[in-house]
């Protein structure tokens, strides 16, 4: 069976952050699943600083290889896409250490923990993927958690950590939720809090307002009890502080003046506290802490900081030179 999980962004308004679709079961074996000798680099590539840096900071730390070279058996030819630029996945193979890798690493005492549940494979695609028959763009594709694969490249607006979020970062922490969640069940009581509140085939109708005042963090969060735990940890880990506030604020609101009889603030909460103690207990791990990781490297970005962080592709040497 082809498991494959689709996230998506449509074309209209839908509300705050992006929307995703259904997700797979599969286990992931931590032994490495590449090739461990050294003859795969050739030094006389142009694209070898890339290559050596994905070799050294994502395959061998993470057990992640990443592939920017687009390969038609790794995409849906159902959509018209066209590889994603060298210059542009350098930005991104940095800023996914940076903003992802990275952060985890610094927080989970496990240093191996990525090693051993995190993706196999990130495929970086440099156009995006319009389904026409129901005018949605295809974000990202998850399969089976072991490849992530990340659309418009080409167009990444650099300039905005929002946008950098809202498109890449946001997706990974949200089909890593689902990863571990797989492998050690959350509380089934979390499923119980939005009991009759699904809607898994008009989620896509509804606002921000509307499903917050229901206590669910954004539409597609409110399409299933599994999407609404993976959303409740993304979007509490990358929204900024204001972000937060301006959804509790919603969610403490009746949505359009009307009692639905919901308190989706203190529903909003409690599912936010089953999330931190799932994380801490089944995984040691500190979802604040997370939070904060995320958030205070955030708040650092700007242009300048990027350039830096390309330094670390640009300046490996190359032999025979």
């Amino acid at each position: 069976m082809n498991f494959k999980k689709y996230i998506y962004i449509a074309a209209v308004a839908l509300g705050m952050g992006v929307t995703f679709a259904a997700c797979s079961d599969d286990d992931l074996d931590p032994n490495s699943i590449f090739d461990d000798s050294e003859g795969q680099l050739d030094p006389t590539s142009p694209t070898y600083q890339l290559d050596k840096f994905c070799d050294d900071s994502l395959r061998v730390p993470y057990n992640c290889a990443l592939t920017y070279r687009m390969k038609d058996v790794m995409t849906d030819k159902s959509y018209n896409l066209v590889p994603a630029k060298y210059e542009n996945s350098v930005d991104l193979a940095v800023l996914c250490k940076y903003y992802w890798f990275d952060v985890y690493y610094s927080v989970v005492p496990d240093k191996d923990f990525l090693k051993k549940y995190g993706p196999r494979i990130l495929h970086f695609i440099g156009s995006s993927a319009v389904n026409p028959a129901n005018h949605t763009e295809v974000l990202g594709l998850a399969e089976s958690g072991i490849k992530i694969s990340l659309y418009k490249l080409n167009a990444m607006n650099l300039n905005s950590i929002k946008d950098l979020n809202d498109r890449y970062f946001h997706t990974m922490h949200h089909e890593f939720a689902h990863v571990l969640h797989q492998t050690k069940t959350y509380p089934k009581e979390f499923d119980q809090l939005s009991n009759g509140h699904y809607d898994a085939l008009g989620w896509q109708d509804r606002n921000a307002a509307e499903v917050a005042s229901l206590g669910f963090t954004t539409p597609y969060a409110s399409s299933q009890p599994r999407e609404d735990f993976a959303e409740t940890i993304s979007n509490y880990i990358t929204m900024t502080d204001a972000e937060w506030a301006a959804l509790e604020k919603l969610a403490a609101s009746n949505y359009q003046g009307k009692d639905d009889g919901v308190d989706g603030l203190a529903i909003l909460k409690q599912k936010v506290e089953i999330a931190r103690n799932w994380l801490r207990d089944s995984w040691g791990t500190d979802l604040d802490k997370l939070r904060n990781e995320v958030q205070t490297r955030q708040n650092a970005y700007s242009i300048d900081l990027l350039k830096e962080l390309r330094k670390q592709v640009y300046d490996i040497p190359v032999p025979g030179k």
